[in-house]
């Protein structure tokens, strides 16, 4: 803890605020708050948001209330819109939904229509006039107890490859974005967020300049999938994977990112296949071990460096689970686990990560780890001090991958024109998480791109 701070020019003033200095000679004040399971990570305040059972629902919630109720965290919680008395319903699992149905004097075979029709059937229902077949009283019960949406469409941004970004604006007037690439093969991915900002506060990444506003609940995290149906199939065909790769840390979300898979995989509804939905993480071990025990989802790990040295500086996450832990957790759980490969990421900085030693020591680490290893073009911002590893070293650092025996792909960058490339998304605005000391040896490879 202590040494993380020193690497930055802070000063400590009263209730857990902190005085950072960043070039040019400014002086800004951030609120932070010290999470368990990232004890050193800057966490932008946001409002307290409260949240609901679906058990006290019935009892709790009048007309009258103002109050914007939310997934807490926990899983546990279902949303409720901003006016206040009304069920987000794609805040609920199918058996979630069921009972709240029942709840209110109708068959769960009404359940189920309703779920098909918001995540099945091509229509991926917004309101209730485009609930066919469903019982006219049903549908009035639903027209006054529920929403369907939790998000609005703010902008849509095309890339020249196709990419196509999504801004959109929640409840709380914050905003989030996510991802549709399609692709010459037929596949399409959508990629969603699971925060506002983040709290890695990893170095190469925009989002990350931003802090942590707040986490994103269950509904507000499957609905970018369904909107992405719902826009775009017509045109680019399919929506066939989901990567939960957007704006945030998901595993630091990891219950609502947990329920929102399941719902997303649910062969009665937007039916995704588990192997084609996957779940990134910067490396929080203790939730890591608990995805790979209650999901059959796919596992990303951005590793992005072979060294704790390096990886203490460009993702901080690394100062609390170092390399060997996070590594050796990896090779314990998926012992365990039948035909299953997690995917490592590996965004390949110029001169920082990507030398021959670079590629001799990050064979070693995978020994021994079913994996796939996917080699990722660092995506420039303003305000970054990196540059991407050039195409003929990266095609030579594969090589030397691919010769050892590792599955291993070049991912090119897509919809980096509009920022909508990995490591492109948010909007940090000029309360800014700190940029960390570049370590001495590195000193020369960064500060050059400053002159």
């Amino acid at each position: 803890m202590k040494n993380w701070m020193s690497m930055v020019v802070m000063g400590a003033v009263t209730n857990s605020t902190f005085l950072l200095s960043s070039p040019p000679i400014l002086k800004t004040i951030i609120p932070f708050s010290l999470t368990k399971t990232s004890p050193y990570l800057i966490s932008l305040t946001a409002p307290s948001r409260r949240f609901l059972s679906a058990s006290s629902l019935p009892s709790v919630v009048s007309a009258d209330h103002t109050f914007n109720f939310s997934d807490s965290g926990d899983g546990n919680g279902v949303a409720v819109s901003r006016t206040g008395h009304k069920v987000l319903l794609k805040g609920m699992n199918y058996s979630e939904l069921e009972k709240w149905v029942q709840s209110h004097g109708y068959r769960p075979g009404q359940a189920m229509m309703l779920w098909k029709r918001m995540y099945g059937n091509n229509i991926w229902a917004h309101h209730t006039d485009e609930l066919e077949g469903l019982n006219k009283d049903f549908k009035k019960m639903l027209s006054e107890n529920a929403d369907f949406k939790a998000l609005a469409v703010k902008e849509i941004h095309t890339a020249s490859d196709g990419t196509r970004k999504i801004l959109f604006t929640l409840d709380d007037g914050l905003v989030i974005e996510t991802v549709v690439i399609p692709c010459d093969t037929g596949r399409t991915t959508v990629c969603v967020s699971s925060q506002v900002g983040c709290a890695m506060n990893c170095q190469f990444c925009y989002t990350g300049r931003m802090g942590l506003k707040r986490h994103l609940t269950a509904a507000e995290i499957v609905e970018q999938a369904v909107f992405a149906r719902r826009l775009f199939t017509s045109e680019v065909g399919s929506i066939t994977n989901v990567v939960f790769m957007g704006m945030g840390e998901p595993l630091h979300n990891i219950d609502n990112v947990i329920k929102a898979a399941d719902i997303m995989v649910d062969d009665q509804g937007l039916h995704f296949s588990p192997r084609k939905v996957t779940v990134s993480t910067s490396g929080l071990v203790p939730q890591l071990r608990r995805f790979l025990n209650e999901s059959n989802c796919t596992l990303a790990v951005s590793l992005n460096a072979t060294t704790d040295e390096v990886r203490n500086w460009i993702m901080p996450i690394n100062r609390k689970y170092k390399l060997d832990l996070l590594l050796e957790t990896l090779r314990e759980e998926l012992c365990l686990k039948h035909k299953y490969k997690v995917l490592f990421e590996y965004v390949m900085l110029e001169g920082i990560n990507d030398s021959n030693e670079d590629a001799k020591r990050l064979i070693e680490l995978v020994k021994g780890i079913p994996c796939k290893i996917n080699l990722i073009s660092f995506n420039p911002h303003s305000g970054s001090f990196f540059r991407p590893t050039k195409d003929e070293r990266m095609i030579e650092f594969r090589n030397m991958l691919a010769e050892a025996g590792c599955l291993v792909l070049l991912r090119p960058s897509r919809g980096d024109d509009r920022m909508a490339a990995c490591g492109q998304l948010g909007s940090p605005g000029t309360i800014q998480a700190p940029m960390l000391r570049v370590p001495k040896q590195f000193q020369t490879a960064v500060l050059g791109t400053l002159d």
